[in-house]
């Protein structure tokens, strides 16, 4: 029972965080109506997670409660998927093709990059 109550607790962090960050980044953008707020968050949320797995890895420095808290509860409520697959299938939808395939494909590139960005770093801590 315990880390349940420490997945919701990181879950509560994560939400508050992604919704704070993809605002600010989404005004940043002067109102575009590409959802680069998601973006942001999604390159945010696989860079960290691969620079805590990294860690992780290599120093256990994760109990399995902070793991849980860290890796499900906030980068699991942080990163968007669901919201990004949503407005990917919004632009379809309303025949924006293009910009359905460049939010598919920038959220993609960029996740995995930062995914192996953050790799690469934990190896430098």
């Amino acid at each position: 029972m315990g880390s349940i109550l420490w997945v919701g607790i990181g879950g509560f962090i994560g939400a508050v965080l992604r919704h704070l960050t993809s605002d600010v980044v989404q005004r940043m953008s002067g109102g575009h109506p590409f959802p680069y707020g998601t973006l942001a968050v999604n390159a945010i949320g696989c860079l960290i997670i691969g620079l805590l797995a990294g860690l992780a890895e290599g120093r256990a420095l994760f109990t399995p409660e902070s793991r849980a808290m860290v890796f499900v509860g906030v980068l699991g409520a942080f990163t968007t998927f669901s919201t990004f697959s949503y407005e990917t299938s919004t632009f379809f939808r309303d025949g924006q093709t293009f910009a359905g395939l460049l939010n598919i494909g920038a959220q993609l590139a960029l996740g995995l990059a930062a995914v192996w960005v953050g790799s690469v770093l934990s190896r430098l801590v």
